[in-house]
């Protein structure tokens, strides 16, 4: 059989907020390149495991509110009693609050950085522990070391926006916290990138799209002439995720549709 650097068979991804959106698009494309998946949030992800075991890749589910850094541990104990390993944690979880910056108030503002930043970082931690300890653990045996994880970012990761002001500085954070990671793991086999999605067709744009200007302008900008899909993600991940990103670390890699060279 031909060597096939995007082949994730073997490989356990650990895939938070999959229940809908860029979280199933991201479980399903890992799960077609042959990963098996452990799906963390709080909705049961039906729909995601008939995608996932529809293509022949093993499914488990962990309920978990991810606005808390103590459900950490569980999750990654979790999804190793269940797959025995982990080797791609994707942070994809995230919420979103709107309203003017002289308005915004402490309690949306908290929301967004725990969910969106505070967890990401701690469950990046718990699982690079975990892919360390495999590492450790294979020295000797045939088994693969290291790890990739893949942040999810965002179009705020580089511009400012509007009345989103605590999801402009959490994504803006994810982007640093990216490379941080990547310069202190990457000697330890650990990849640590980002994907910046553009303006895609999810549950947190969907005011967006339904006020007639913003969605007009929006559109006039993405030399793609039009919103992303949850599929459109799915080649960016698993690159990032296989043997063919192996010198890839502290990457934003923008998804966008075009919108950032405009």
């Amino acid at each position: 059989m031909a060597y096939n650097p995007f082949d994730l068979t073997g490989r356990v991804a650990l895939v938070t907020g999959a229940n809908t959106g860029l979280g199933q698009g991201l479980a399903v494309a890992l799960a077609r390149a042959g990963a098996d998946i452990v799906a963390a949030g709080r909705s049961t992800p039906t729909e995601t495991e008939a995608a996932v075991t529809e293509v022949g890749a093993r499914f488990h589910f962990v309920h978990a509110d991810l606005d808390s850094v103590g459900v950490v541990q569980q999750v990654v104990d979790q999804a190793v009693a269940a797959f025995g390993r982990i080797d791609i944690l994707v942070n994809n979880a995230g919420t979103i609050r709107r309203a003017d910056a002289l308005d915004f108030s402490e309690d949306d503002w908290d929301l967004v950085m725990n969910v969106n930043l505070k967890t990401p970082f701690f469950l990046a931690q718990a699982a690079a522990r975990q892919m360390v300890a495999q590492g450790a653990q294979g020295k000797g045996q045939g088994k693969g070391s290291g790890g990739k994880i893949i942040n999810i970012a965002s179009m705020l990761s580089f511009q400012g926006g509007i009345r989103v002001a605590s999801y402009t500085a959490s994504k803006s954070g994810i982007a640093g916290l990216t490379k941080l990671l990547a310069n202190e793991w990457a000697a330890r086999g650990i990849n640590v990138n980002a994907i910046a999605p553009g303006y895609f067709a999810t549950n947190n744009t969907e005011a967006l799209r339904n006020d007639e200007t913003r969605n007009r302008d929006i559109l006039a900008r993405i030399p793609a002439g039009r919103w992303g899909r949850p599929e459109d993600l799915g080649g960016a991940a698993v690159f990032l995720a296989s043997t063919a990103a192996d010198y890839v670390h502290g990457t934003v890699l923008a998804v966008d549709g075009g919108w950032l060279a405009r």
